[in-house]
C-alpha cells in the first residue's frame, strides 16, 4: 500500500483528498501547514507528496526546497492556484516533479498521482548511481567505483530497502518487516549487523559512512548525495 502525504491548508480539501485516495487503497496522512509538512514527509517516509505552496508558517516552495536540499527524492506534486505561474515554474526548478492547477478535475490529480508512483517503482528498478556506488535492483547487481560488489541475499534487499525511501528515515522494525518478513521474530540487533557489513563492503570508511547512516533510537538513511 502506496503511503502519500498532503500538505494543504484547506482542510476541507485535504480530508476531501484523503478520503478519495483512501477509497483508492492508499494510506493518507494529512499536514495542514508548512512545518509540519516538512516534519511528516523526513519523518514519516511517504511515497509521495501533494503540496499546496500556499501554506501558514512555511510556504509550499520553502518546503520543497528544503526537502531536496537534505537529500529527499520523493516523487512531489504542487497545487497551485490558477495565474500562480512563476510559482509552477520556480517549483519545477527546484525540483517538484508535476503539478495540478486549481480548482481541478479529482480524476485529473488522481491519474497524475498513479503516474508518479508507476514513474518512481520504475526508476528503483533501474540503475542507480550515487556518488562511487551504483545499484540496480532488476539485475540485482552492485559496484563500487566500478567493480562488482558481491552481496549476500539479506544484504542486497537491505540496501533496496533502504534506497527506496529516497534518503528518508527507515525504522528497524520497518527493515525488519520488509527484509526478512517476520518483524517480531528477529531480533532489531540482526539488521545492525547487516548493516555493518554492507558499510564495509560498500562505504570508504565504514566508521565515517557516507551513504548509510544510523538514526538514533529510530533506524538508518541512505543519503543519495
Amino acid at each position: 500500500m502506496s503511503h502519500v502525504l498532503i500538505i494543504e491548508d484547506s482542510e476541507d480539501m485535504a480530508y476531501g483528498l484523503k478520503t478519495n485516495l483512501e477509497f483508492e487503497d492508499y494510506e493518507v496522512t494529512v499536514a495542514t501547514d508548512g512545518e509540519e509538512g516538512l516534519h511528516q514527509a523526513l519523518e514519516g517516509s511517504p511515497d509521495l507528496i501533494i503540496l499546496d505552496l500556499t501554506l501558514p508558517k512555511l510556504d509550499g516552495l520553502n518546503v520543497l526546497s528544503e526537502l531536496r536540499t537534505k537529500g529527499v527524492q520523493t516523487p512531489l506534486l504542487i497545487l497551485t492556484a490558477r495565474g500562480e505561474e512563476q510559482d509552477k515554474v520556480t517549483g519545477l526548478k527546484l525540483g517538484a516533479d508535476d503539478y495540478v492547477t486549481k480548482p481541478f478535475a479529482l480524476l485529473e490529480l488522481m491519474a497524475r498521482v498513479e503516474a508518479l508512483l508507476r514513474r518512481a517503482d520504475s526508476a528503483t528498478a533501474s540503475s542507480l548511481k550515487t556518488g562511487d556506488i551504483e545499484i540496480n535492483a532488476a539485475a540485482r547487481t552492485v559496484k563500487r567505483n566500478g567493480t562488482d560488489v558481491e552481496l549476500a541475499p539479506r544484504e542486497l534487499e537491505l540496501l533496496i530497502a533502504l534506497v527506496k525511501q529516497n534518503g528518508q528515515v527507515v525504522s528497524r522494525q520497518e527493515l525488519l518487516q520488509t527484509v526478512w518478513g517476520h518483524a517480531g521474530r528477529v531480533e532489531t540487533r540482526t539488521v545492525d549487523t547487516h548493516v555493518a557489513e554492507l558499510r564495509r563492503k560498500l562505504e570508504a570508511d565504514p566508521s565515517n559512512p557516507r551513504h548509510i547512516h544510523t538514526v538514533r533510537k529510530v533506524g538508518y538513511r541512505f543519503d543519495l548525495a
